[in-house]
């Protein structure tokens, strides 16, 4: 009798301590997502169409609808028309009732003098004439909508599809069977610009391991006259394989893919080609490895990066990088002869970037100067060098913060306009607009209200639009000059609907790293009905970068993925910029250089312990996850960190760096020959496993091939481990459709291992219905 009677107790305590959450607490925790929040949000987002005079016309929208304003810049911010009397006017002439606040079109096209708007309504192109008060059928050419267009930047093209469009917009280069091709767009007419490709050896392929397409990869010169490309060697290279999963048989997927450990990578022969005349020019200097300044790839803005034409195409200045980016040489070619001078090398001890976001060096033949960008003094500055002789004039911008990407050269005056970080005392990730001199002299910051600005240049470069929020602060649009006076207040986001519901904004926090000296910053995320006196799990996501980090962008947002979501769920959510990660010195930058297993992880530990002083954490319930650099350090942590991280989900992991592109690791951890890549390998610790892990990928990953997480599985197979695989049979890096599923599995593994609670099961979180398919199986 006894022993029943402690049976039940027994059985009664393990009921009570794995309790369910319902179908509601999942509802709730939804409704923080951004399809929920983000229409909760009024105001904030202007987005210009530029007018003659550097006017331009927005669509204002709140929670009682939309109304049209026009900007002068002398004159300040007004209504485009009288809304009430279009609405009267236009119910006249339709016999149908309008609401001036949610008029039927949200776009308008501005006459030249200002006397009318045209916009689309029932299929029929209309005009109101304010004066006149008279709305009546537009039969003239022309689209709605359309304002002044943003000047390109210098040789800028189009990319549209597989085509590489000229700046007159009259041309278009494309690849064909290894080939470049030329298209007149009027008369569609192609020409054959090179004859000489073959497989594996053809010209302008994008192809940079992880980044594979079949556009062409060039820059048009300002003219329209010529293209710079190359004719890129691939055929020493080894496949990477992918395989569909399908009824019968499978769809084989092979390109070329150069890993760390390869002894010789892709490589590119520089040419310079005439569109007019079909002539093609190879420059004399040996093959460059195929590497790029500011990231991975050659053509991370969509054109040839790191060339840059002078105006009359008779000369292109361009960047040869090391396979380690340690060297780096700016050189001028002769686009006639092909022959090429070497003006300067910049070589460093770890890798060269060229910015944030931006290549920050430029060619400025009219002056015969060189605008360079380098981290020489420890800080992300602008130099000044003489194209000629290849010496430094002198050092432009000084100073403990980082130019971030230079958006304007105005040769005439000598000036420089570009974005920055460290300026901000209260967070060093903030970004402003600040000015400059050529000779250093001038130097002015823009932007100088708190927070993180985004700008936009009007076309005449006379104005700027700004836009500036925090993490926690709803963002303000204002319309400024180019002394950084205010001319106009645009808009402000209003998120009183917002905060209506329950909302909260993250709390961004400033910490120690793990060296108990180095600041680093973050954001926390709690629970909206936080109880008192109860201690909470904490999720810790983390995107170690070096090339991003965990925030990522620090402006104001409803939503920042599920964190908010996930909070609600019963969680206290960390997101902490780890040491290595950009934006900061150079020093703080290559923290973990050489060694990309540090993954940022003791900055982590080190930061939620001292939350914990602050906030209701309990240190015996930490869990992780990332994605992709996120899941390599995910896998991390828990083999390494097992002590503390006891719960962990690593999606689409690169976990071994030998497995992946050549491009990122050779740049962030240095050459396989000189760097321990086995000891840095996820699956040669994964023996060490104490908590739970869910591992996840897509089998179609050409991101990060899934062979990364089948390593760590067979390594825990071996060693009697046991964890959780999640794969997608047919999808990529980041799941595609299959996000949403990724999402609500991710919640229910937190809730069932970090909480010992049990989930709803199968939550119909949106964008998981039952495809066709699955209802037929």
């Amino acid at each position: 009798m006894k022993r029943s009677l402690l049976t039940g107790a027994v059985l009664l305590f393990a009921f009570s301590a794995s309790a369910q959450l319902s179908q509601n607490d999942y509802a709730r925790a939804e409704k923080f997502l951004s399809y929920n929040i983000d229409p909760l949000v009024d105001g904030g987002n202007v987005r210009a169409n530029w007018l003659p005079g550097d006017k331009f016309w927005f669509l204002s929208t709140n929670s009682s609808g939309h109304k049209f304003y026009i900007v002068d810049p002398k004159k300040g911010k007004s209504e485009a028309f009288d809304h009430v009397k279009l609405a009267q006017t236009l119910a006249s002439v339709t016999n149908k009732t309008y609401d001036p606040n949610k008029l039927p079109f949200q776009a308008i096209s501005v006459a030249n003098d200002g006397a009318s708007i045209s916009f689309m309504l029932d299929n029929k192109k209309w005009k109101y004439e304010h004066k006149l008060g008279r709305v009546s059928e537009d039969k003239s050419p022309g689209t709605i909508g359309g304002g002044m267009a943003m000047p390109m930047g210098r040789g800028a093209g189009r990319v549209g599809g597989i085509e590489n469009v000229s700046p007159d917009g009259k041309k278009a280069v494309y690849i064909k069977d290894w080939n470049l091709w030329v298209k007149d767009i009027a008369s569609g007419k192609e020409t054959q610009l090179t004859i000489d490709g073959i497989k594996d050896f053809g010209w302008a392929t994008d192809n940079a391991a992880w980044k594979s397409s079949d556009r062409a990869i060039l820059k048009w010169s300002p003219d329209s006259k010529k293209i710079s490309t190359f004719k890129q060697d691939q055929r020493h290279l080894t496949d990477m394989h992918l395989v569909t999963t399908n009824v019968g048989n499978p769809t084989l997927r092979s390109w070329k893919y150069a890993l760390p450990t390869d002894k010789d990578v892709a490589r590119i022969y520089r040419a310079v080609i005439d569109i007019e005349t079909g002539k093609t020019t190879m420059f004399k200097v040996d093959a460059d490895v195929r590497r790029g300044s500011l990231s991975d790839d050659i053509a991370s803005s969509g054109t040839f990066d790191d060339n840059d034409w002078r105006a009359d195409g008779s000369e292109l200045a361009f960047l040869s990088i090391s396979r380690d980016h340690k060297i780096n040489k700016l050189r001028i070619a002769n686009t006639q002869t092909g022959e090429v001078r070497e003006v300067f090398e910049e070589v460093v001890p770890t890798y060269y970037e060229s910015g944030r976001g931006a290549i920050n060096w430029r060619y400025l033949p009219a002056s015969s100067e060189i605008l360079w960008y380098s981290e020489r003094d420890n800080w992300g500055h602008l130099y000044l060098y003489d194209s000629n002789t290849g010496k430094l004039k002198n050092q432009i911008t000084k100073g403990e913060f980082v130019v971030t990407r230079v958006l304007q050269v105005d040769e005439k005056n000598r000036q420089i306009f570009f974005m920055t970080t460290g300026l901000d005392p209260e967070n060093p990730y903030f970004q402003k607009l600040a000015r400059v001199n050529f000779d250093g002299k001038g130097f002015t910051v823009l932007t100088p209200e708190s927070g993180n600005h985004a700008i936009t240049f009007s076309p005449s470069f006379a104005h700027f639009i700004d836009v500036y929020s925090k993490p926690d602060v709803p963002a303000v649009t204002v319309l400024k000059n180019m002394t950084g006076k205010t001319v106009a207040e645009l808009d402000k986001a209003d998120i009183s609907r917002l905060v209506a519901t329950g909302w909260k904004a993250p709390v961004p926090v400033k910490l120690l790293a793990a060296d108990q000296k180095t600041d680093i910053y973050g954001l926390v995320f709690l629970p909206t009905n936080m109880v008192a006196g109860k201690k909470y799990p904490v999720v810790n996501y983390i995107y170690p970068g070096p090339q991003g980090g965990s925030v990522g962008n620090w402006s104001f947002s409803a939503a920042r993925s599920d964190h908010q979501a996930l909070a609600e769920l019963g969680f206290i959510v960390v997101l902490i910029e780890g040491t290595s990660n950009p934006f900061r010195s150079k020093s703080y930058h290559d923290m973990n250089y050489g060694n990309m297993a540090e993954n940022t992880l003791p900055d982590q530990i080190a930061g939620i312990k001292q939350l914990a002083q602050k906030y209701p954490i309990d240190l015996d319930k930490v869990g992780i996850w990332g994605h992709s650099g996120g899941g390599f350090a995910t896998a991390s942590a828990m083999f390494k960190h097992g002590d503390f991280y006891k719960v962990g989900i690593a999606e689409s992991g690169n976990h071994d760096n030998r497995n992946y592109a050549d491009t990122w690791g050779d740049r962030y951890n240095g050459l396989a020959g000189s760097i321990d890549y086995d000891a840095q390998a996820n699956h040669t610790h994964a023996k060490n496993l104490k908590g739970k892990l869910l591992l996840a990928h897509g089998m179609m990953d050409n991101n990060v091939p899934p062979s990364h997480t089948m390593l760590i599985v067979d390594e825990l197979i071996k060693n009697n481990k046991d964890f959780d695989l999640l794969l997608f049979p047919n999808s990529a890096h980041s799941f595609g459709q299959f996000a949403p599923y990724m999402m609500r599995r991710r919640w229910d593994y937190f809730v069932q291992h970090l909480q010992n609670q049990t989930p709803p099961q199968e939550f119909p979180l949106r964008g998981t219905a039952p495809t066709t398919g699955a209802q037929r199986r």
